[in-house]
């Protein structure tokens, strides 16, 4: 027996696995947090399952059933209205007291909008950062966005339609001038992905919009080195036999520093250690 954790498409219905589709059709009891909508996803591909709702107003019933299911040996199964289960969506409660229980719990992976958007978005994705929906109280919301800003990877943001454009000001208001992308409505009809400084998308979208919104911001730019470190490294890059341009392309690529104004640097320290 045990509780999956079944990823579902955030738009496009076949965006389903083949896996995902065997396990809705053969547990014991499938949880959804809109059952309308999962009834969509399970009427496309023909799959029959008994299913029943679990929400954030009903999880702690719910979790009760399904743990009692799975005490007695059934398997159930979760899915959210779209992507990935606890992704900003319930199930945390559930999955906490299935593992203290000593149940198995097993992802099925699949569709995620945090991934989606973070891949389309031209940003860095070696190393990111998903901090789901804003704090709607003010002071809250300020806190939070001064800890995300000094963060230097890529960052992921959830937000609402309406709110879009007052946050991208909040976010351009509090970060500066850095790279962002707009992510809307992926994998549908009107798929959209919007690119420019956050100053620039917000006002793009001061109008409003209509969709599932995902916001990915450049993280922090990393601070330079000063001259004389900057002096130490490039001479540790040319004795070890790089040119140059190499030294001065990798000290830029680690520290951000101007290139040109590193290249410089390079070619002194070249023409003094030939001297």
């Amino acid at each position: 027996m045990a509780l999956y954790l079944v990823a579902t498409p955030i738009g496009n219905l076949e965006d389903v696995t083949l896996r995902a589709l065997r396990v809705l059709g053969e547990v014991d009891l499938l949880l959804a947090e809109d059952t309308r909508r999962t009834r969509v996803l399970l009427n496309r591909h023909g799959v029959a399952a008994r299913l029943r709702s679990l929400h954030a107003h009903n999880e702690a019933q719910r979790s009760a059933e399904a743990l009692a299911l799975l005490a007695a040996g059934r398997d159930v199964a979760l899915v959210s209205d779209a992507g990935t289960p606890l992704i900003s969506d319930p199930g945390e409660r559930l999955v906490a007291r299935a593992l203290a229980a000593g149940h198995e719990v097993a992802p099925l992976p699949g569709a995620c909008a945090v991934l989606a958007a973070l891949l389309v978005s031209g940003l860095p994705a070696a190393a990111f950062s998903f901090a789901g929906f804003l704090p709607r109280k003010r002071s809250e919301r300020a806190a939070r966005l001064a800890q995300l800003r000094s963060r230097p990877e890529t960052l992921v943001i959830f937000e609402s339609p309406r709110r879009l454009a007052a946050t991208l000001r909040e976010l351009a208001a509090c970060f500066g001038p850095r790279q962002a992308c707009v992510a809307r409505e992926l994998t549908k009809r009107y798929e959209e992905s919007a690119r420019g400084t956050l100053s620039d998308l917000a006002e793009r979208f001061a109008a409003g919009t209509r969709g599932e919104v995902t916001i990915v911001v450049a993280g922090a730019p990393r601070s330079a080195p000063d001259a004389e470190s900057q002096r130490g490294a490039l001479r540790a890059l040319l004795a070890q036999g790089r040119s140059p341009r190499d030294a001065a392309a990798q000290l830029h690529a680690e520290s951000g520093a101007p290139r040109r104004a590193l290249y410089a640097i390079a070619l002194q320290e070249r023409a003094r250690a030939d001297s």
